[in-house]
């Protein structure tokens, strides 16, 4: 649970979830490559330990073996440098919302039982989730466009948990997963683009339809299941039997590399037609933002999205991407509520969340 002490297990003690509101993590700082167009970098491994039944048709206490393994195993991974453990049965569904905000743990974890569990990294730059749809899930982010980056730091964490625990491994197959479309390298990479041109000049449908005839899937900002919010598209590998993780990259980043072409393309063209509208969509945003008395959750994707496309077209007097990345992370539910340290009804949080942005936005354009 969160604050226990674990140093009988091995493992160090917790600090509350709400201590991670003092950082926002490196991998949200809007000061990678492509940032202009692209928010983050994600590469997930799947991995299960031989012998043992997958979580979803294991018993209790084989979920308990696996997740202390795991949690014993990680002692020896390096790049959890200032690691930290949180087992979920602790939490609460406003800390579960929060990691699932902060893009620690997917949907299926935050809505797990007993013996599940995430390690992660200080800078929450790498984590791993136990117990989820699989024994292990190996997760590394980095802002901008860092497909290679994020790869090696996974594969680093791969190796080192895998010279203390057994993969379920097939030499006709790959990793062995609980879902067959995970089997053989288990990578699953995945690119957190911003398309607003593409979207504005009705040309994203096709160009998404493009997308899922080579291979790759479109989901929303949330990953898998979720709706696509303020223009904000994720790309991801699909194919994991019969192809290399290094293919599987290469393809990814040559699809991704081409949507950030059509997208400078669009761009040029709405500044060329239609210049006024554009510009005048963009100040508007920020006018809301600076003087709005009530935000949605929405509005605010919405808003950001419209922002970040004047800083990609270098229009004056807008904030810096890094305070624009800021606060879409924390003007989500969770987020707002973890910072007033309770629950709030939704009109409370439109009303914190506005104050929020107002006071973030004069200190960044004052500077």
């Amino acid at each position: 649970m969160v604050g226990e002490n674990n140093a009988g297990k091995g493992m160090p003690m917790n600090l509350p979830v709400s201590d991670m509101l003092r950082t926002s993590g490196k991998w949200f700082a809007g000061d990678g490559p492509w940032s202009d167009g692209i928010l983050s970098t994600r590469v997930r491994l799947a991995r299960n330990l031989k012998g043992m039944r997958f979580p979803g048709r294991a018993l209790a206490e084989e979920l308990s073996n696996v997740l202390h393994r795991v949690e014993s195993a990680s002692l020896g991974v390096t790049a959890l440098e200032g690691r930290q453990l949180l087992q979920i049965e602790g939490l609460s569904v406003l800390e579960r919302q929060f990691l699932l905000e902060r893009h620690l743990i997917s949907y299926d974890l935050a809505s797990s039982g007993d013996q599940c569990g995430l390690v992660f990294a200080a800078d929450e730059n790498v984590g791993v989730m136990i117990n989820e749809e699989d024994h292990i899930r190996i997760q590394a982010l980095r802002p901008g466009f860092q497909l290679d980056e994020c790869y090696q730091a996974a594969s680093d964490v791969d190796d080192q948990l895998g010279s203390s625990l057994e993969y379920a491994f097939s030499d006709d197959f790959g990793y062995l997963t609980a879902c067959p479309t995970n089997v053989g390298t288990g990578l699953r990479a995945s690119v957190l683009v911003h398309l607003p041109a593409l979207v504005l000049t009705r040309k994203i449908k096709k160009v998404l339809t493009g997308v899922n005839q080579v291979g790759l899937a479109v989901r929303g900002f949330y990953g898998e299941g979720t709706d696509v919010l303020g223009n904000f598209f994720q790309i991801s590998n699909q194919i994991t039997l019969g192809e290399k993780e290094s293919q599987a990259l290469l393809n990814l980043e040559r699809v991704v590399r081409q949507l950030l072409d059509y997208e400078e393309k669009a761009r040029d063209v709405l500044m060329k037609d239609a210049r006024e509208q554009i510009e005048d969509k963009v100040m508007r945003a920020l006018g809301v933002f600076t003087h709005a008395h009530l935000l949605t959750s929405e509005e605010v994707i919405g808003l950001s999205s419209a922002i970040r496309l004047g800083i990609t077209l270098s229009m004056e007097g807008l904030p810096r991407t890094g305070i624009i990345n800021e606060i879409l992370l924390y003007a989500q539910p969770g987020h707002m509520q973890m910072m007033a340290g309770t629950e709030m009804s939704s009109e409370e949080r439109n009303i914190r969340r506005s104050e929020f942005i107002r006071g973030r936005l004069k200190d960044d354009l004052a500077a």
